[in-house]
């Protein structure tokens, strides 16, 4: 009877220099030998990249984040665009970023940010008048709308957090707020975009309202400064505090690691499964309408056998349409043999409304996400079953 099932996995504390695939591999192995449950050929094991970075080592300071920030932007007056509302995310790359400049112009979404950490109520805005479209606030106009709401959830004023942060590290701070990004310009011609998955356009728009130097956070830290580590991809997205001084950077051997899992639990099993690394889900709080997606992927890094998107028949719709007449043994039967006779590309089609077309990496990936936390549970690794098999297996 049972079908997929999500199994966070505890594992060792992980430290810098730590052999994360044949960890991984153990902590999976002793699991499954204690629990008794048996491994087969397609199971998904997956590690969070936190674990994978750490492992590698790949930390940058505040100080190389100011180096490749002043180097790369002038030292003078940068503007910072559109970041997210985040102590652990973005925080430290902002004492990075104003530690290399004179002054940071900084411009924030409203009434939220990308992935949906609001600065106050959409309420609030309704009755305030202001035309989110089209006005750009200075901090006085904001305070005077708006006045000092405070994050549901982490109970912070970002706006002021942010400039104190600024000034912390003795930088000047100009807030404003706009959701065009081509405002920017009339304040800074060198800027950072600072969004994660809308920053291509970003940059477009604010180069085409006539910036000068106009990089997103790929470009900061996507090579190593004084030896650090880096992500050549990524740069600074997807990385997290790790101490006041040190962040945590998004892992650049995610790939890497995953093809050696696989590789590993093959040699010492005899079964293909497959392995991804993970980062943030893909899903969105009711109540704090937050959307994870704090990194630049869900599926940071995986083996070939996770490429694609699910290709399914709705049960729903066979039984309530196709087969409305039928009911009980002779019902699932003929449901069974659908599936079975199901077209490799089920797109356009009615019988598939309503299925989820998402990358499978984005799905397991987000499962993962739910089913290991963000805290103590001490499960970095979820080991996924049977997510490939379907009603007519």
């Amino acid at each position: 009877m049972p079908a997929t099932i999500s199994r966070g996995i505890r594992a060792p504390i992980i430290r810098e220099g730590d052999d994360i695939v044949k960890i991984v591999a153990d902590s999976i192995l002793e699991a499954s030998k204690n629990e008794g449950f048996p491994l087969h050929n397609r199971d998904v094991v997956a590690v969070t990249e936190s674990v994978v970075a750490r492992a590698d080592g790949n930390y940058c300071s505040v100080d190389d984040v100011a180096q490749d920030v002043r180097e790369k932007l002038g030292g003078g007056t940068v503007g910072v665009i559109f970041p997210i509302l985040s102590r652990n995310r973005f925080a430290i790359c902002l004492r990075g970023i104003a530690r290399g400049a004179k002054k940071v112009v900084l411009m924030l979404s409203y009434p939220s940010d990308e992935v949906g950490n609001h600065l106050f109520d959409l309420d609030a805005l309704d009755a305030s008048g202001v035309n989110p479209f089209s006005d750009v606030l200075s901090l006085a106009d904001y305070r005077r709308a708006f006045g000092y709401p405070k994050h549901p959830f982490t109970g912070m004023d970002y706006v002021e957090y942010y400039e104190s942060l600024i000034r912390e590290e003795g930088a000047e701070a100009e807030i404003i707020f706009a959701n065009h990004a081509s405002a920017i310009v009339k304040y800074a011609e060198n800027v950072l975009c600072c969004d994660i998955h809308t920053r291509e356009r970003t940059r477009r728009q604010v180069l085409k309202a006539g910036g000068k130097t106009v990089l997103t956070m790929c470009d900061i830290m996507n090579a190593p400064v004084n030896g650090s580590g880096c992500n050549p991809q990524y740069g600074l997205l997807g990385s997290n505090k790790a101490t006041e001084g040190k962040l945590k950077l998004f892992p650049k051997n995610a790939k890497e690691v995953a093809v050696g899992i696989q590789k590993e639990l093959l040699d010492r099993t005899g079964l293909l499964l497959e392995a991804m690394v993970y980062g943030d889900g893909a899903f969105k709080d009711p109540v704090g309408k937050i959307w994870e997606l704090a990194d630049p992927e869900v599926g940071a890094g995986y083996t070939d056998g996770l490429v694609g998107l699910p290709n399914e028949l709705k049960i729903k719709y066979l039984a309530d349409n196709d087969f409305a007449g039928l009911s009980g043994e002779e019902l699932a039967a003929a449901i069974r043999e659908s599936i079975k006779a199901k077209e490799s590309d089920l797109k356009g089609q009615m019988a598939s409304e309503g299925t989820t077309p998402r990358r499978l990496t984005d799905l397991i990936g987000s499962l993962c996400d739910l089913t290991s936390g963000s805290g103590d549970k001490g499960t970095p690794i979820v080991l996924v079953q049977n997510y490939f098999s379907n009603f007519a297996d």
